[in-house]
């Protein structure tokens, strides 16, 4: 085993190293991007973005990759608008997403859900689980489905949605 300088930041490291443990560059060119925006809102960053794979973030940096801010972009994202692979916030756009607006793979949402699995007050899916519940499977009070049209369900999504949405009009 012996000594190399790592291309990204000139450190010594191992030769026989998947990855600078100065920087987190890897003998694949990839390494962790964490960008935390110097103003603040209440003591939270405004924008708080993490790229890269969680193993290799904590390795480098001894944190869990989860992003916190008003806007937060990363594999976990927490924040008021949030985007990531497992996200929290308001307004929630992710693999698995849950705040008041959702939207994602498995979307639970206090007032609007869209994806997949879509859960909330209002859900549009291909499983749509609401009050009002629109999808291939739907489930709800007033429901919009392949089998199931209620007609509280058609002019409340008639509403929101414009005219075309109902049938033979």
């Amino acid at each position: 085993m012996g000594l190399t300088e790592c291309p990204e930041c000139g450190e010594t490291m191992s030769d026989e190293a998947w990855m600078c443990p100065h920087c987190g560059w890897t003998r694949g060119g990839r390494r962790g991007v964490e960008y935390r925006s110097e103003t603040e809102v209440l003591g939270v960053p405004l924008v708080h973005i993490i790229f890269g794979r969680g193993e290799m973030y904590r390795m480098v940096t001894g944190r869990s990759p989860v992003a916190k801010g008003i806007i937060a972009v990363g594999p976990l994202a927490v924040g008021v608008v949030s985007a990531g692979g497992l996200s929290v916030g308001a307004l929630s756009v992710g693999g698995a997403s849950l705040g008041l607006l959702a939207f994602g793979g498995c979307a639970l949402g206090c007032l609007f859900a869209a994806g997949g699995l879509a859960v909330g007050l209002v859900a549009v899916g291909g499983l749509g689980i609401g009050y009002y519940a629109v999808g291939g499977g739907a489930f709800g009070e007033y429901v919009l489905s392949g089998n199931r049209q209620d007609v509280e369900a058609i002019d409340f999504f008639a509403r929101i949605l414009g005219d075309w949405i109902r049938p033979g009009q």
